[in-house]
């Protein structure tokens, strides 16, 4: 091609508003104004979401109830009191995961967690609460849920990946749950019948 026909070429693209180097670089703009517009919209969602009550709340929470061991202490209260007491504590990381966060992966993840922990105080003979000293829900949920706040890739791979098997979990542990209490109170009727 000779020099006057690109020219000519060229001068055509301008004229039909084809010149793709005055494009690109528009392109380049508006990508990098819509990507700090989306930083700055995250950022400002991490601010909201960690200085909310509810989410200071679960800090507490975790920090108390598996860190100085409040959780697996209730446990021990008789007539199930101290595991009612333990599953109101949950409440907040639900809300937290599911409005504040808006993740329902999230949101599974934290109930199947709990679940779990619910599970393991409910077995019998105070085994279950022994075990509770060592599985750690609340500070679990409070990682998932700081995770999520920060934007940490990794757990928010992670627990999206595991989303289905948390929900198919979440079925198991209710009918595990069941099971349990149905075997506690067989066993309160049984020593019942004992001392009768």
């Amino acid at each position: 091609m000779s020099e006057t026909q690109s020219g000519r070429r060229r001068q055509a693209q301008q004229d039909l508003g084809l010149d793709n180097k005055r494009e690109q670089a528009q392109i380049a703009r508006s990508i990098q104004k819509e990507e700090e517009r989306q930083k700055k919209k995250k950022i400002q969602r991490q601010i909201e979401i960690e200085e909310s009550t509810s989410y200071r709340m679960i800090e507490g929470i975790s920090k108390w109830m598996d860190k100085y061991f409040i959780d697996p202490l209730l446990g021990f209260v008789p007539g199930g009191v101290g595991d009612f007491l333990s599953a109101v504590c949950v409440v907040p990381f639900i809300y937290v995961a599911a409005v504040k966060v808006r993740s329902f992966p999230l949101t599974l993840a934290v109930i199947f967690n709990v679940l779990k922990d619910m599970a393991i105080g409910l077995i019998p003979f105070w085994i279950g609460n022994i075990l509770d000293f060592v599985n750690r829900a609340y500070l679990k949920n409070m990682r998932l849920i700081v995770g999520f706040v920060e934007d940490d890739k990794e757990v928010i791979a992670r627990v999206n990946k595991n989303a289905f098997w948390m929900g198919v979990l979440i079925v198991i542990f209710c009918l595990i749950i069941y099971w349990l209490v149905k075997l506690a109170v067989a066993l309160v009727e049984w020593v019942g019948g004992l001392f009768n």
